[in-house]
């Protein structure tokens, strides 16, 4: 079993540690311009965090059902699960550009900051909307080769696409100076460049895989896919994985949100240190996506044993990995930071808040765990009401605190300890977040998990 998890999981991991390259890169290319470009790059990524985390229903839900369909062998329903993802992907990303403008006009009302930084993020925002659809059409493929048991599609795909990225941003930005613009551009191209290499792997499965080449995508088979009662089941089933993502891409919006609010340089700070969290929660999901995969083939093959062991022994990966991620980054914390950056000033202010970072792994491993374990299970009902009380531990902590030990002061005019213990209660409220999310699952695992088998 550990090797059927590792054959799974290391292929996700490696494709999960390319999607924050695509983040990091651009990072790293504008923190060499300036501090006003690092927060731009902040608030532009969290808009599209915002968006494009509320359809991961179009991957999670996509790789559950899809892996359930495997484990029963019912490979024409495997087959229709990625028509309706895909449909329902060009769908959302048709809309999504046509509301572009209207979308834009909300950014400053949830964003704080300097003229030329918001300024910055909406030239970013209005290039990048473009790559929606292949963005979206992404999650849904990603999803069903998961589903499949197989990760290292995945894999080649993402790497293909960060590649294209580091290149087309290099030379956009740095040969050809078309500053936040280029960046912007080259995100657009690489993700192009990843659906074109996603619908060439689909259509070489499709003619090479003995259970899937007798199903063509003729009429009739499309038709059934996307007939109403079954888009209606597809939606019902990933309905709950929408709400959970609403509480998890508004959680970290506000955090954004909130540290634009106190001022740029804390933005840039926070848009730093969140860097940690998403390179740990990245390798975590690689862990998660492989308990998709065997927690959903197991319940379709209705196998309690090997379930409850692939449970167990991702349980004991995770616990594993904290430990390293811990370590490293008490070690090397400050070396990641110049990677980033080399604006001495943003480096001094982020060195302050770096005990948060060693506080991630530990609160954090087990929500991304038992994440994946329920997507493969499809309980998701379970997993929207644990992100629904975590989210309302989260904003009840933060404003609970910051009336308890803040005192009323006008933004303008904050002094440093008072903007310190404002970033603090931030991270705190985050940590409540991240450790909630991970107990109120567990406690369900037996009930939720083990009795759809028995």
């Amino acid at each position: 079993m550990n090797r059927r998890i590792l054959g799974l999981a290391l292929p996700n991991i490696v494709t999960n540690i390319t999607v924050p390259l695509l983040g990091m890169v651009d990072m790293a290319i504008v923190g060499h311009l300036s501090g006003d470009h690092i927060g731009a790059i902040a608030i532009g990524t969290q808009i599209f965090n915002l968006i494009y985390w509320n359809f991961g229903f179009l991957r999670m839900g996509t790789s559950g059902l899809t892996a359930q369909a495997f484990g029963a062998e019912h490979w024409d329903e495997a087959v229709k699960i990625l028509i309706r993802a895909c449909a329902i992907a060009l769908g959302i990303a048709v809309l999504l550009i046509a509301l572009q403008w209207p979308i834009s006009l909300v950014v400053p009302h949830i964003f704080e900051g300097s003229n030329r930084v918001l300024g910055l993020a909406l030239t970013y925002f209005f290039v990048r909307i473009w790559a929606a659809p292949a963005t979206l059409g992404l999650y849904a493929i990603k999803g069903w080769f998961i589903g499949m048991q197989d990760s290292k599609t995945p894999m080649w795909i993402a790497i293909a696409l960060n590649c294209v990225n580091i290149l087309a941003s290099l030379l956009l930005v740095l040969v050809l100076k078309w500053d936040i613009f280029g960046v912007a551009l080259g995100t657009v191209i690489a993700n192009y460049s990843g659906l074109a290499m996603g619908v060439f792997f689909l259509r070489r499965k499709m003619r090479r895989d003995k259970n899937l080449s007798i199903f063509n995508f003729h009429f009739s088979i499309l038709k059934e896919a996307l007939h109403w009662e079954e888009m209606r089941r597809f939606f019902k089933v990933n309905s709950d994985i929408f709400l959970r993502t609403l509480c998890l891409s508004g959680v970290f919006t506000f955090i954004t949100a909130a540290s634009s609010h106190i001022s740029d340089q804390i933005l840039a700070v926070d848009a730093l240190l969140l860097q940690f969290f998403t390179l740990f929660s990245y390798i975590m999901d690689g862990f998660a996506y492989a308990g998709e995969s065997l927690v959903g083939r197991h319940i379709g093959a209705r196998q309690l044993r090997h379930l409850k062991l692939a449970v167990r022994l991702l349980i004991a990966w995770g616990l594993a990995l904290t430990v390293v991620f811990t370590g490293l980054y008490a070690a090397f914390g400050n070396e990641f930071l110049h990677i980033f950056t080399d604006k001495q000033d943003v480096i001094a202010a982020t060195g302050e808040y770096m005990g948060w970072v060693l506080a991630i792994p530990v609160c954090g491993f087990a929500a991304f765990l038992f994440d994946g374990i329920f997507i493969g299970a499809t309980a998701t009902r379970t997993m929207r009401n644990a992100m629904f009380v975590a989210t309302g531990a989260f904003f009840a902590v933060y404003y609970g605190l910051k009336a308890l030990y803040i005192p009323d002061a006008d933004t303008q005019t904050l002094s440093h300890s008072v903007t310190h213990q404002w970033n603090n209660i931030l991270w705190i409220a985050f940590m409540v977040f991240l450790i909630l999310r991970g107990l109120l699952q567990a406690v369900r695992l037996r009930r939720d998990i083990y009795k759809q088998v028995n």
